[in-house]
């Protein structure tokens, strides 16, 4: 591959993923580097004073400055729009910066955002109280009920902002439906993508205008480092993002998008194979927690409710579930009886993680809030990891005998 092939949508068009996931965004300096460099700079230096003004004109491409470019940041960027399918993408600095950034760069006083009650905590604080203190409106809805969507909207109405599947519920949304009813009355949709990443589900193969993401999830895979980051059309990404982000700073350090590159080209294998055994210990564990008066919440099992739907739009079911138990201290008492897997409010890690989302990701909600988004006092959340599987079912049997199941 030459130096700046990686960088030729022409040619990093044509390839297949798993090609782009290794190469696509690929610069190399004048060293012939292998791996992509680390550039650890905060600013750019410049041959003449010509030079810098083009280029803060935007009469010239170049490096102006580490919150507006970074040439390690830039190649993580085109990497995932790449892998996405979008045009352009933004890396940020976390997860929650690439939330932030999608809905206010867009969103002004007197505007409406209709929102999905089954969201990642910090999200849903977002709507319910980031938003309203900027004279913008919000309602949550059933993200299940096509119905509701419609029922939602105003005149006002610019954005629907929703997760599938939903964390911590597995909610699954109707992506064909909801993008489509969208676009014809000329709504922007926010998807958030971070459960599968483009390597188990592209939301805008099914209409979605802007999808965001957690790339500390499985992006990066392995528990290092914070990033985000949000795809969508050049003119989105460049017009009203970009303003956005220039003047308020949520970016992506450097050494986290180098982390998260090489996170990338190992993505699709992580994320089919811990599907894969998700799937397995969901099937292991379903009849029991079925015979308990017990809930299992897994995409990839035809128990769900929407399992259908799930098929349709994913690739694999994910690495995540959630069920239900008697009550917390049922609960912890599965906690507290693990011996191989760990107790871990993150998500996307090659490592096996559980907790329980009413005491840890969504303990900022008041029960009332809790209750009606779905999660419940005996919930439990899984991020099934690489293990060999059957360890996982071994570790999994011992904590639920010891907690009574």
């Amino acid at each position: 591959m030459k130096k700046t092939t990686g960088t030729d949508r022409k040619i990093t068009q044509a390839w297949r993923p798993a090609t782009q996931a290794i190469r696509g965004g690929t610069w190399r300096s004048e060293h012939g580097e292998t791996s992509e460099a680390l550039f650890l700079t905060s600013g750019y230096t410049y041959d003449d004073a010509a030079t810098v003004a083009a280029r803060f004109a935007g009469e010239q491409d170049g490096m102006t400055y580490s919150r507006l470019q970074n040439p390690t940041v830039a190649m993580l960027e085109e990497r995932i729009a790449l892998m996405e399918g979008a045009e352009a993408c933004r890396a940020q600095a976390s997860g929650m910066a690439a939330m932030t950034a999608a809905l206010l760069c867009q969103l002004s006083a007197g505007d409406h955002c209709v929102a999905a009650r089954a969201a990642f905590g910090s999200c849903r604080w977002l709507v319910d109280h980031l938003l309203p203190r900027f004279g913008i409106e919000t309602t949550v809805i059933d993200s299940a009920d096509n119905a509701a969507w419609e029922q939602a909207i105003r005149p006002n109405t610019k954005v629907f902002f929703f997760e599938s599947p939903a964390n911590p519920t597995l909610d699954i949304v109707d992506l064909d439906f909801v993008c489509g009813l969208a676009s014809s009355r000329g709504i922007t949709t926010v998807v958030d993508n971070a459960f599968c990443s483009p390597a188990l589900q592209r939301p805008m193969e099914f209409g979605a205008d802007v999808v965001a993401y957690s790339a500390t999830k499985l992006m990066d895979g392995q528990g290092r480092v914070l990033a985000g980051a949000v795809c969508g059309t050049d003119e989105f990404i460049n017009e009203t993002l970009l303003p956005f982000q220039r003047n308020t700073g949520p970016n992506c350090a450097p050494f986290n998008a180098w982390v998260v590159l090489k996170g990338l080209e190992t993505l699709s294998l992580r994320a089919h194979k811990q599907s894969e055994n998700a799937l397995t210990l969901g099937q292991f564990m379903e009849d029991r927690i079925a015979q308990s008066g017990g809930t299992m919440l897994h995409p990839g099992l035809a128990s769900h409710p929407r399992y259908d739907l799930a098929v349709k739009q994913m690739d694999a079911c994910g690495p995540i579930f959630s069920f239900v138990v008697e009550g917390r201290k049922q609960a912890h008492a599965i906690l507290d009886a693990l011996n191989l897997i760990d107790i871990s409010n993150n998500i996307g890690d090659a490592r096996s993680l559980m907790c329980h989302p009413a005491s840890t990701t969504h303990a900022g909600m008041s029960a009332e809030e809790r209750t009606e988004m779905g999660v419940q006092e005996g919930m439990l959340r899984i991020n099934v990891g690489l293990e060999d599987v059957e360890d996982l079912i071994e570790d999994m049997d011992q904590a639920m005998k010891a907690a009574g199941l």
